[in-house]
């Protein structure tokens, strides 16, 4: 593995924990939202009025080389287009890819190893000039620059020549990898078919940057808009935002974002209590209030649920996110299939639901991808556990492994009180082993200590509670950086907890990238992941679910199963 894949890695663990930590700010998806006809108030959206955004954790690097997103993000979104972007529309409709810049989602050749783009006409940036191809490739470029690192690493990997490249201010020549032609027209040469390539683009990293605007480290602090608003304040790395209209953006080169406030007002270093009360109260700016990274939790939930108005107000998402316990199989007993399989079946998913705050914050998983189509999802439980578990399955299994007298295990966990991670989950999985006859001694590390271990490729523990969120609504960003054997990483961060480097699982993911019809390449990831199901590898433990409360006088909610969260280019508040 050469040192740049390590490296893009790292990148990648950072921005997986950056997620959850903001209770997956930027990843979760909705089956219900309340948001027919308008949304919470009635009659339909209309422009005008100041939406308020009330979030705990601030909007930091707000440059599209550093941001970390998919789909364009949520806030980055209103400022930065990219050449694809996510569908602007509720439930399953919004996992679909669909044009932003560009004419079309891409135009692949024969092998997926190209693919081209064509710029729509009239696009401009907030100072009236037009955007070009150029100008998108020199965005792409500028985010190989070391001092501009955070966002995804993709292109790293995947454009030939990606892995050396240093960015434009030491490279000034570019990437000969990235083609134009012409004004309009961009092409991009990769080292592997990836059909995946149109969700790709819908990251930051493909929001056109002018050259000649470009202030290096320091960009964030007043970027240059593509999109519907453009930045007038930024104070403290993005603790408070103000963006208001772009005057040369326009409508009618983009179908996707409605800009329906005048000034957008963004303050976060917020306490996650406050949020909700002040969206609960919706007093005064607060009537025409969201957060985008604020969940509530079951004892909010319980408040709320016996307040019809209250109740209303809620934006329920699910989003493509796995909760799991992981095996490492080179540690003992966990070399041995059968313990495996003994655990998976001793599971008492009911009790986990409890812990993780109820089934309306958490649904039970008996598969690795997420419940929903985008990802493949093929429903399969090979060690069927019931709702609470069949330990005398667990025991039988215990005595054919050699295990008569039952064993005694470790469990490592988080002990940040995050209900995914953390004691509460690693107490109900001990519960539930216990009566199968096995022994489960909690082993609690701080946040930062966890994850080091559970991403260590040498000494991750033997059995340890995990998590897992695609980059995109696709099976591949699920199952290739967790048993792709290729991905192995020893020195760095590591996914593939498993350790697992199976010739046949390669190949088919090989296979299955080589798709550009995505309908079909669903398909093949599901069965994959049925087949390595097989292996006892994990046991899925729940999916969790995202409620956030909005003001009042919000209107035209949209939560899609790509975000999970409120779509913030969406919101009217008159």
């Amino acid at each position: 593995m050469r040192q740049s894949s390590r490296t893009s890695r790292r990148l990648a663990a950072a921005a997986v924990s950056l997620v959850v930590a903001a209770g997956a700010a930027a990843c979760a998806g909705p089956q219900d939202n309340d948001a027919k006809d308008g949304g919470a108030g009635q009659g339909k959206p209309k422009k005008g009025g100041t939406l308020s955004v009330l979030n705990t954790e601030p909007q930091s690097d707000f440059d599209p080389a550093r941001l970390y997103t998919s789909g364009g993000g949520n806030v980055p979104s209103l400022v930065f287009r990219t050449l694809t972007t996510r569908n602007r529309a509720d439930g399953a409709a919004g996992t679909k890819v669909v044009p932003d810049l560009a004419t079309d989602t891409g135009r692949p050749n024969a092998d997926a190893t190209e693919w081209t783009y064509t710029l729509k006409k009239g696009l401009k940036f907030e100072d009236g000039t037009p955007i070009t191809s150029a100008d998108i490739k020199y965005g792409i470029e500028r985010s190989f620059a070391a001092e501009l690192s955070g966002g995804a690493p993709y292109l790293r990997d995947w454009l030939i020549g990606g892995a050396d490249y240093e960015g434009p201010y030491k490279d000034p020549k570019g990437l000969d990898s990235i083609v134009t032609p012409d004004e309009r027209t961009i092409v991009f040469k990769l080292n592997k078919p990836e059909g995946d390539f149109p969700f790709v683009a819908t990251q930051t990293q493909f929001a056109p940057v002018p050259k000649k605007k470009d202030t290096g480290a320091k960009y964030e602090e007043h970027p240059v808009s593509s999109g519907p608003y453009r930045v007038v304040k930024n104070e403290g790395d993005g603790v408070h935002l103000t963006l208001e209209r772009n005057p040369h953006w326009s409508e009618e080169t983009d179908d996707q974002r409605h800009a329906y406030p005048d000034r957008i007002d963004v303050k976060a270093g917020l306490d996650a209590a406050v949020i909700n009360q002040r969206l609960s109260t919706s007093s005064g700016a607060d009537a025409a209030a969201i957060t985008t990274d604020t969940n509530l939790g079951p004892a909010e939930l319980a408040q709320i649920g016996g307040d019809k108005e209250l109740a209303a107000r809620v934006g329920t998402g699910h989003f493509g996110y796995t909760n799991y316990l992981a095996f490492n199989p080179k540690v003992k007993p966990f070399d041995n299939a059968k313990v495996r399989q003994a655990i998976a079946y001793a599971i008492n998913r009911t009790s986990v639901i409890n812990a993780a705050g109820g089934s309306a914050l958490a649904e039970p998983a008996t598969t690795f991808l997420p419940e929903q189509k985008a990802f493949g999802h093929t429903p399969y439980d090979h060690f069927p556990a019931g709702k609470t578990g069949n330990p005398a399955k667990a025991r039988e299994l215990l005595r054919e492994a050699g295990f008569d007298k039952g064993l005694t295990i470790s469990l490592t966990h988080s002990t940040v009180q995050n209900r995914e991670t953390s004691p509460e989950v690693a107490t109900a999985v001990q519960e539930a082993l216990k009566k199968a006859g096995i022994t489960v001694k909690l082993v609690g590390l701080e946040q930062n200590a966890f994850n080091e271990a559970r991403w260590s490729g040498k000494d991750s523990p033997g059995f340890y509670l995990s998590r897992w969120g695609a980059d995109w609504p696709s099976g591949g960003p699920f199952l290739a950086p967790i048993f792709d054997g290729r991905q192995i990483v020893e020195d760095g961060s590591n996914f593939n907890h498993a350790l697992l480097d199976d010739p046949e699982v390669n190949k088919e993911i090989d296979e299955i990238n080589k798709l550009t019809d995505l309908d079909a390449a669903a398909k093949r990831w599901g069965a994959l992941d049925a087949k390595i199901g097989e292996k006892a590898l994990d046991v899925p433990l729940f999916h969790p679910v995202y409620k956030r409360l909005y003001g009042k006088d919000v209107k035209n909610v949209v939560i899609s199963d790509w975000t999970g969260v409120l779509d913030i280019s969406q919101v009217a508040v008159k």
